[in-house]
């Protein structure tokens, strides 16, 4: 069974993207570019400043490629 840490409390919109997404967790968020995190519809810059300190708490990262 994998890690699953959850995700930070974020914006409704933001946290309907991320799940629509099939994004549940920080393990799972750390599998996509940022770039393609930011197109999703509902993220906005500010849940991706959270998110993105979330990921580095965790010593996670978004994939580079």
């Amino acid at each position: 069974m994998k890690a699953c840490t959850p995700l930070p409390h974020l914006s409704a919109p933001a946290q309907r993207a991320l799940a629509a997404a099939g994004i549940t967790c920080l393990e799972d968020l750390s599998q996509w570019r940022e770039a393609d995190v930011a197109r999703l519809h509902g993220i906005g810059p500010n849940a991706l400043k959270v998110l993105k300190e979330a990921l580095e708490t965790k010593k996670l990262s978004y994939q580079k490629q």
